[in-house]
């Protein structure tokens, strides 16, 4: 490898601590904080990031050699093959922390020509971080594999991208897995619809994501689920995948009006409260509203959901289905008066409470940010797939915001445009409020927590 310039030494430097920063603010780097904290080093020979970084390597190479064979390990047809595995031979690279030792497969033949650490390659390069990193940004596997081999030389099959990009299902299997705080005061329930292919056919499903506001006030994506059927018993599911990973009580849940979910959540936490979210309310209500009369219809529903309490709100849409709106328009009506169970128990809190819980609007800006990378594929060949996209997507748009806010630390506040938090790790506004309030109206189920 040539000398680096002082100029390219400075830029390494700088690519480096942007992506140090970047994993930090993404919290992907807490379990390893968490070792370094009970005593394990860092760096080193028996350091946990050298330790991760072999890990990760050695089975990207074996994904390699699996494509390059045509067969798994261990499959009882190798020896139909012309070319076989044979062994694996050391390796030593140097990284940035310090030089690790991989066992490289070979084959028989002797053919294998390695891409992750090619072949007198003594140095990392990443090309499996660039992979996973484009994959979620919504490109396909024939993209990637196009773009490398355009920009960087490097000509990876279309089988051996796939297989690199599904070396993160157990990492999402475990996200997906991980252990749930006891309580969560307020959960938002929204789904996105993406196309799968189920039987042969290309199917819209819908693709639910769950929001919880911990007792900090603090949003977290507590999971992702595609719904393999309709009604009670998909939510039952849900609901008890939840509860199973150390969710004890949920006090109110935020969704649309989803078939069978008030029931799967009154079976799991009976205390539960199920708030329809008012402004699909609102939607629903306008959907067969003229476009020129959407601005004197929405003014005239106002005082339904604003009203200081369910009497009130109630004599609010008896005016407006007497009015001269509400005879235009009776599906308006009837769209309120469906829900009106559901919606009607946000009107039982304070307004500050109120506006942490009426919508789903937190979830909704994340799926508007999703669509724009799922747009991009006619469809998922099975659920899993959705769901390992819509996981890397999560976290490459907080990696991404978490850039932008490292860019302009130091700045005036007047002159820094970057985007807090989305979801993950965002912070609930004028949460202490609503939680003083929802430790006047549940005490009993919120002093413990406290």
């Amino acid at each position: 490898m040539p000398r680096l310039t002082p100029q390219e030494r400075a830029e390494r430097r700088r690519v480096q601590a942007e992506l140090a920063a970047d994993l930090k603010a993404s919290g992907a780097l807490d379990g390893v904080f968490a070792r370094i904290d009970a005593g394990e080093p860092l760096t080193g020979d028996s350091g946990v990031l050298g330790g991760m970084l072999k890990a990760a390597l050695e089975r990207g190479l074996e994904a390699e050699l699996t494509d390059h064979v045509g067969y798994d390990k261990g499959a009882v047809d190798a020896a139909e093959y012309d070319n076989s595995r044979n062994g694996h031979y050391a390796k030593t690279v140097s990284s940035e922390i310090g030089d690790i030792e991989l066992r490289v497969p070979r084959d028989r033949a002797g053919t294998f020509t390695p891409m992750l650490v090619g072949k007198g390659q003594r140095r990392l390069d990443g090309i499996d971080g660039m992979i996973i990193s484009l994959y979620a940004g919504g490109m396909t596997l024939r993209d990637i594999a196009h773009h490398l081999a355009t920009t960087v030389g490097v000509d990876l099959s279309h089988e051996t991208i796939s297989k690199i990009v599904d070396a993160v299902a157990d990492e999402v299997l475990a996200w997906q897995r991980r252990p749930l705080e006891p309580i969560y005061p307020v959960i938002y329930l929204d789904a996105i619809t993406v196309k799968i292919k189920d039987g042969g056919h290309v199917v819209n499903k819908a693709a639910n994501l769950a929001v919880g506001v911990d007792m900090e006030g603090i949003k977290h994506v507590l999971g992702i689920w595609v719904q393999t059927h309709e009604g009670a018993k998909f939510w039952a599911g849900v609901c008890a995948d939840l509860a199973n990973r150390g969710v004890q009580d949920v006090l109110i849940v935020c969704c649309d009006g989803l078939t069978g979910f008030p029931e799967a959540i009154a079976a799991t936490w009976p205390a539960a409260t199920v708030q329809t979210c008012v402004v699909h309310l609102i939607r629903a209500s306008m959907r067969f509203v003229s476009y020129g009369d959407r601005k004197a219809v929405a003014a005239a529903v106002k005082p339904i959901y604003t009203a200081s309490s369910e009497e009130d709100a109630l004599a609010a849409l008896e005016a407006f289905r007497d009015g001269p709106w509400g005879s235009k328009y009776p599906s308006a009506v009837r769209s309120f008066q469906a829900a009106w169970d559901r919606f009607t128990p946000f009107l039982a809190f304070p307004p500050a409470l109120r506006r942490v819980i009426y919508t789903t609007n937190a979830i909704e800006s994340l799926n508007y940010q999703l669509r724009k990378v799922t747009k991009n594929r006619g469809h998922f060949p099975n659920d899993a797939a959705a769901v390992k996209l819509l996981w890397l997507a999560i976290c490459n748009i907080e990696d991404k915001r978490a850039r932008d806010r490292e860019k302009e630390r130091g700045l005036p506040a007047a002159d820094r445009r970057a985007s807090g938090r989305l979801i993950q790790g965002a912070v609930t506004t004028n949460w202490k409020a609503a939680l003083a309030q929802l430790a006047l109206v549940y005490p009993d189920r919120i002093e413990p927590h406290l």
